[in-house]
């Protein structure tokens, strides 16, 4: 590969990295708000059973972390599917951190929808 195509590529892989981190933010953003939603609610509202919404607090908390897993697994998948592409026009590229830690991320994000599920 001559310089300039390995700049291209180096370029090209860095920006596929800043994407999905910038996924791994928002899920991490909307696994925390959900969270963070479902339990607070549970500390300020003493009577959540008096209040009739659409769609409850714990509904809403649980919807957004599984919104944000769900984000991640996207990101992911579209993610390395990219990747597979260049690595087949252009050889080997250095092993991914982002997806280390989305990975690390979903399993913390598995976590809070299990205690959610478990611990209402």
């Amino acid at each position: 590969m001559d310089k300039n195509t390995r700049l291209a590529y180096d370029s090209t892989w860095l920006a596929y990295e800043r994407t999905m981190l910038a996924w791994t933010r928002t899920a991490i953003s909307l696994i925390t708000f959900g969270f963070s939603v479902y339990k607070l609610v549970d500390i300020v509202d003493r009577n959540p059973a008096d209040r009739k919404y659409l769609v409850g607090t714990h509904a809403f908390g649980f919807i957004l972390v599984a919104i944000g897993l769900v984000a991640l697994v996207v990101a992911t998948v579209e993610y390395r599917w990219s990747i597979r592409v260049i690595r087949e026009e252009y050889g080997e590229s250095p092993r991914s951190t982002s997806v280390f830690f989305a990975g690390l991320i979903a399993v913390l994000g598995m976590f809070a929808l299990i205690v959610m599920f478990v611990f209402p």
